[in-house]
């Protein structure tokens, strides 16, 4: 997936997500967020859009943006919330990929920040529509290749960089297996050390947890939602993978 493509999905389910959030009510809590409210949810997704756009002017060798402001009352939460998303969106498309920015970890890219915000905003628009439907979530399947470059994301970006404030206590080497997108990855954990991503090795045999299903599935589970991946092996391995 290129930069157009993660821009394009960040615009889709930004409006998603705030038509079910809007639905749902401020006060209606999230089940995927427990202890969250839909109000919460906002207040998240408002935050780190506005702060993902100061980075965006931040030089890559500057310090870390402060996170701005925001009102309390409910919509005018709502229209800050997207001004600051358009404005966010507008910005990224903008620009190429490797236009310089400040980043919290990866490449100092523009292209860093438009795939991190796509899958942010996909996973809350999944947290949204649990909000609103509960258990009775409407189908939401997401594109084969977006929901595999989310798995990899979460993989090599975000836990290895989580790991830093969640240290890895298990050791172990784990495998996930999305078969819609012809794409496996092999994770081994070490205590104390960021989990560290590759190819499968010895044809996957003799891995100590394995999680598989469609590449729809194994983005929900390893962003810790309900989904229908298979584990087998030691499950309490896989729940030791560091996660927001």
């Amino acid at each position: 997936m290129d930069h157009a493509d993660f821009v394009k999905h960040l615009r889709i389910e930004y409006t998603a997500l705030r038509a079910a959030a809007e639905a749902a009510g401020p006060d209606a809590p999230v089940p995927t967020c427990p202890g969250w409210t839909v109000r919460d949810l906002v207040d998240h997704l408002g935050r780190t859009h506005a702060w993902t756009l100061k980075a965006l002017t931040t030089p890559p060798d500057g310090p870390r943006p402060d996170f701005p402001e925001r009102p309390t009352e409910w919509r005018e939460l709502l229209d800050w919330w997207t001004a600051a998303a358009t404005e966010m969106a507008d910005t990224l498309a903008g620009t190429t990929s490797n236009t310089p920015a400040w980043t919290f970890a990866g490449p100092a890219t523009f292209g860093f920040w438009s795939r991190r915000q796509a899958h942010e905003t996909a996973i809350h628009r999944l947290d949204a529509e649990h909000a609103l439907h509960g258990d009775g979530v409407p189908s939401l399947l997401f594109d084969v290749e977006f929901a595999a470059d989310g798995v990899d994301e979460l993989l090599g970006v975000v836990s290895p960089y989580v790991s830093g404030r969640k240290p890895v206590e298990r050791a172990g080497r784990l495998l996930f297996h999305a078969a819609d997108a012809g794409r496996a990855w092999e994770v081994r954990l070490t205590p104390g050390e960021p989990p560290v991503v590759g190819p499968v090795t010895d044809s996957g045999t003799d891995e100590d947890a394995t999680l598989a299903g469609t590449a729809n599935a194994l983005y929900r589970a390893v962003w810790g939602r309900p989904s229908g991946a298979i584990a087998s092996g030691d499950r309490s391995l896989l729940d030791s993978l560091p996660r927001p």
